[in-house]
C-alpha cells in the first residue's frame, strides 16, 4: 500500500529530532508497519438493522434488491395539462389547438395535472403550463408534444427486481432516499468497530478533576479525547475508561478487561524511557509487531495484536498521536467495519517557502494558505496540538526527499 492511498494527517513536525534518533536503531517504514498490521485485522461480521434516519456512513451487509417499481404510476414530470399528444400535432403560439377541459382525457380534451400526479388513462403526454392559455373551459395548447413528453413512466427510476445497492456500499443521504423510495424503511448494515481508548500516564489529570488550572506538573487529559472523537468520526464506537497509572500491572489490566472490543487504543508511554511500558505490556499478553515507525512526528508508534484484537500505541506528544491515528487507528477501523476506500482530495499548490525534512523519514509539514500558495507553519512542534487548527493542510515529504524548494510544486492534502 502505497503512503498517498491512505495517509489524511493534518501537520507534522519537521524541525524537531531530539532525542529519539539516537533509541531507536531500528524503525519500520510506514507502508511496511501498515501492511502487517492490516494483515492482523480481519473484518467484522456482525450485523444489524437500523433505521434509514441514522444510516449515512454506514455500510450495507447485504444486497438491496427492488421489491416495486418506482415510480409505480405514470406520474406528471410538470404542471399543465394532461392531453393525447395526437391531439397536439402542429400546434404553436400563432397556431393555437384548442381542446375542451375536461374530467378524463379522450380526443380533443385535456385535464389539469400538477407535478406527481397520476396520469389519467387516455393521456400519453403532458403539456407544461407555460405553453397553455386557459379561457374557461377551453385550453390554448400552443406547443406540440410528442408521446411520454413530460411523463415519468413506471419503473422510469427503478424496476421490480433491479440491484440497486451492493454489499459492501458506503450509504449515503441520497441512498437512503432512494431505498425509502422503494418502500423501505430499515437496512441491514455492519456493526461498527467497538474502540477502547485507554490514556495512561502518571502526569494526568482528568478535565473534571483538574479545576481552573491544574497544578505545575500536571496536564489535562486530552489525548484521549481526540482519539475519541476520531474515532467515531471514522466509523467506530469509542469506549473511553479513566487515566490509567504509568505501571505495567494497572496497564496490563486495564487491556485484560477490555479484549472484548474490536480495537484497543493505548495513548501515552511509547518510547523507551522508564515510564513507557506500553509497547513491553503488548508484548507480554500478545505479539508486538513494530515499535519505531520511520515517521517524524510519531515514531514511537507501537502496533501488537492481543487475543486477535489489534493495538495502536499512540505516543503522547498530541501531534505524534494524532499521526498515528491517521496512519493506522484510520485504516484499521476501516478495514474492521469494511469501509470501502474513498479518493483523498488532493490539491496542487505551489510553495511560498521552502520545506525542510529529514531524511529516512516520512516528514508532514503543516501549511497555511497564502493566495494560490501554501506557507510551512513556523514552530510547528509535535507537542503543540493548536498548530494544528492554525494548519488549512499538510505537505507529505517521502523519506527519500530532502524537503522542497520555494516554488515547487506539492501536494497538499486538505485537514479533515
Amino acid at each position: 500500500m502505497k503512503l498517498q492511498s491512505f495517509l489524511l494527517f493534518p501537520g507534522a513536525d519537521y524541525l524537531q529530532e531530539g532525542i529519539m534518533g539516537s533509541i531507536f536503531k531500528e524503525r519500520t517504514s510506514v507502508d511496511e508497519a501498515l501492511r502487517l498490521f492490516l494483515e492482523n485485522i480481519s473484518p467484522l461480521k456482525k450485523t444489524e438493522e437500523i433505521s434509514l434516519e441514522i444510516c449515512t456512513g454506514r455500510v450495507l451487509a447485504e444486497t438491496v434488491i427492488s421489491e416495486r417499481d418506482v415510480p409505480h404510476y405514470r406520474r406528471a414530470a410538470m404542471d399543465g395539462y394532461a392531453v393525447r399528444a395526437s391531439d397536439t400535432l402542429g400546434a404553436s403560439p400563432s397556431n393555437p389547438v384548442m381542446l375542451q377541459l375536461s374530467g378524463h382525457v379522450e380526443e380533443g380534451s385535456s385535464t389539469w395535472v400538477h407535478t406527481g400526479a397520476a396520469v389519467p388513462s387516455g393521456a400519453d403526454a403532458v403539456v407544461m403550463v407555460e405553453d397553455t392559455v386557459a379561457t374557461g373551459d377551453i385550453v390554448e395548447i400552443r406547443s406540440q408534444v410528442y408521446p411520454s413528453k413530460n411523463v415519468g413512466q413506471i419503473g422510469e427510476d427503478i424496476k421490480k427486481g433491479d440491484l440497486v445497492f451492493e454489499a459492501g456500499h458506503l450509504l449515503r443521504p441520497c441512498d437512503a432516499a432512494v431505498i425509502a423510495s422503494m418502500g423501505l424503511d430499515r437496512v441491514k448494515v455492519f456493526r461498527k468497530p467497538v474502540v477502547v481508548v485507554i490514556p495512561t500516564g502518571d502526569e494526568l489529570i482528568s478535565r473534571e478533576k483538574a479545576g481552573d488550572v491544574p497544578p505545575p506538573g500536571t496536564v489535562l487529559e486530552t489525548n484521549g479525547l481526540m482519539a475519541a472523537l476520531y474515532v467515531d468520526k471514522w466509523g467506530g464506537t469509542p469506549r473511553c475508561i479513566g487515566i490509567v497509572p504509568d505501571n505495567p500491572d494497572s496497564i496490563k489490566e486495564a487491556i485484560k478487561v477490555n479484549l472484548d472490543a474490536d480495537m484497543i487504543l493505548l495513548s501515552g508511554g511509547t518510547s523507551v524511557g522508564k515510564r513507557d511500558h506500553a509497547p513491553q505490556v503488548v508484548s507480554s499478553l500478545g505479539e508486538l509487531l513494530v515499535h519505531g515507525i520511520a515517521v517524524s512526528p510519531g515514531k514511537p508508534t507501537a502496533l501488537g495484536i492481543i487475543d486477535q484484537v489489534p493495538v495502536v500505541c499512540l505516543p503522547g506528544f498530541p501531534v505524534a498521536g494524532l499521526v498515528a491515528l491517521y496512519f493506522f487507528v484510520r485504516p484499521g477501523i476501516r478495514r474492521l467495519a469494511s469501509i470501502p476506500k474513498v479518493p483523498e482530495l488532493i490539491l496542487k499548490k505551489r510553495l511560498a517557502a521552502k520545506i525542510s525534512s529529514k531524511i529516512g523519514y516520512v516528514n508532514f509539514i503543516r501549511v497555511v494558505f497564502e493566495g494560490d500558495r501554501v506557507r510551512p507553519l513556523a514552530g510547528a512542534k509535535a507537542g503543540v496540538l493548536s498548530s494544528v487548527s492554525k494548519a488549512d493542510g499538510f505537505v507529505l515529504v517521502p523519506e527519500n526527499v530532502e524537503g522542497y524548494e520555494e516554488g515547487e510544486e506539492v501536494d497538499v492534502f486538505l485537514i479533515e
